[in-house]
């Protein structure tokens, strides 16, 4: 059997598997909408490890991150360190505190505890939503560009294939979905990453720094070196990876769903600490990929490398890997980023619709959402150009706010509690911080380093206009 038709029968075999799980939720996911967003706030700790695990391993790391180091090098370590060591930063700071709370979305926790404003709560659940939506295009990206280079098939049906399997499970099932297919998947992605990174590193001796020595014999020493990499270059990286994920709703969706704060921040915090190290590998297997051959391009590294140095079924068992891992982050994302549209731009605006009309506003959004992203999969250049611009709007626009908005308090003496603001932050303050934050990312005028600028300036004008409008805030803003 060939290596192509092993891979149609894996897919076909896997996405049974994980649509006939989210058939057996499908009640449990329709009872209320804080089901399908949160499943009751009742996932233990093995759950919330392995699906925040599997979610964390998606495509784009094992695919995006390959082709980066093949393209760049060791200096891309540095967004690696900031995207994923900001998940290590999250759960020892944020994920303890957000799971004391039901919420469904980190915005509509922003709107409780700082502003009381659902239209800062709505521009706060567009930008996040586009994360998750970046995250969904990408695996179906990645996906289509394997199959394209295995087997030759045009990668635009693989697309939307891939799109629809998403869409169907996870509109069916909900977070339980998501939860139980990531148990598996995080298993399988463990399994298989270990064999994948036995053969990864089997052309190189298992020897990292033989790495940089066949670099260095091939004239790309740069690759190899920080040397000529402008520090705040490198700071730059870290910080656009580190916010995107400190406003990422999967992230926040974890700590909600979580049964109590400690299984929270424990979840998160171990996954954490895996997919660092994980996805650094990734990165220098990529390295290793340009060692063998330096004619690719950057996204077919991964896939060349499958069909052209390890055997058939350890090949078929590396796209179990990948496919599992792919799946697992499009589901998260893709309902995270429906219950957020759902929770915080329909919800506000309309008080009156019900728990049943909710959880189909839910569905139909899943729907919607999953089309959109694959349209941004088929039209991006890239698996990573669609994340690293989402980090920097929504990091850019939301962090100031949220770390601003909870240090920030009327009572430093009363600790957060849920339905009483105790932030000094006014609503006119968060919404133009928001605006400016976002917007300032995206203006290349402001040259290479305008992820720390938009940062610093929200900041300043968060801190400003609300002590210019703190006598206005004595009321929840219409």
């Amino acid at each position: 059997m060939t290596l192509g038709t092993l891979l149609w029968v894996i897919t076909i075999l896997m996405c049974g598997t994980f649509l006939a799980i989210s058939l057996k939720f499908k009640d449990e996911a329709g009872m209320s909408f804080s089901n399908f967003a949160i499943g009751g706030k009742s996932f233990p700790m093995y759950l919330i490890f392995f699906t925040q695990f599997a979610t964390i391993m998606g495509v784009g790391n094992f695919v995006g991150h390959a082709g980066k180091g093949y393209l760049i090098g060791l200096p891309w370590m540095a967004f690696i360190l900031g995207e994923q060591g900001s998940k290590i930063i999250f759960a020892l700071f944020f994920a303890g505190f957000a799971g004391k709370f039901r919420y469904n979305t980190f915005p509509e926790l922003m709107d409780d505890l700082i502003t009381n404003d659902k239209v800062t709560r709505a521009m706060a659940g567009i930008l996040a939503s586009m994360i998750m939506i970046a995250w969904v295009g990408g695996q179906g990206k990645a996906l289509g560009s394997i199959f394209n280079v295995i087997t030759g098939v045009n990668p635009l049906p693989v697309i939307i294939f891939f799109s629809a399997i998403f869409i169907v499970y996870t509109t069916l099932g909900g977070i339980y979905s998501v939860v139980w297919t990531d148990l598996l998947q995080g298993i399988l992605v463990a399994i298989f990453g270990a064999v994948f990174y036995f053969y990864a590193f089997k052309p190189v001796d298992f020897s990292i720094a033989e790495i940089g020595v066949r670099l260095v014999d091939l004239g790309r020493a740069e690759m190899w070196s920080f040397a000529g990499t402008n520090t705040l270059e490198i700071i730059t990286k870290f910080v656009t990876g580190c916010i995107g994920i400190l406003v990422a709703q999967i992230y926040w969706q974890r700590c909600f769903s979580s049964k109590d704060s400690k299984t929270a921040k424990n979840g998160l915090l171990y996954s954490g600490i895996i997919a660092i190290i994980v996805v650094m590998l990734t990165a220098l297997v990529g390295m290793i990929i340009f060692t063998l051959n330096q004619d690719l391009a950057p996204g077919d590294a991964m896939a060349w490398f499958m069909q052209n140095y390890v055997p058939v079924g350890v090949a078929a068992m590396i796209f179990a890997l990948i496919l599992a891992a792919g799946m697992s982050s499009a589901d998260s994302n893709l309902n995270s980023a429906s219950v957020v549209v759902v929770n915080d731009l329909i919800r506000p605006f309309k008080p009156e619709a019900t728990d049943q009309d909710l959880v189909k506003y839910a569905k139909i959004l899943t729907v919607v959402i999953g089309i959109f992203a694959a349209f941004g999969a088929i039209y991006a250049t890239s698996i990573l150009q669609l994340f690293s611009k989402a980090y920097a709007m929504a990091g850019g626009g939301l962090v100031p706010l949220l770390i601003i908005g909870l240090l920030w308090k009327e009572d430093p003496s009363v600790p957060h509690e849920m339905g009483k603001k105790n932030s000094k932050v006014t609503p006119w303050a968060a919404r133009i911080g928001i605006v400016a934050g976002s917007v300032m990312t995206q203006l290349t005028i402001l040259g290479p380093y305008r992820v720390l600028i938009a940062l610093a300036t929200a900041s300043a004008l968060i801190v400003i206009i609300s002590l210019v409008t703190k006598n206005n805030n004595t009321s929840k803003a219409a």
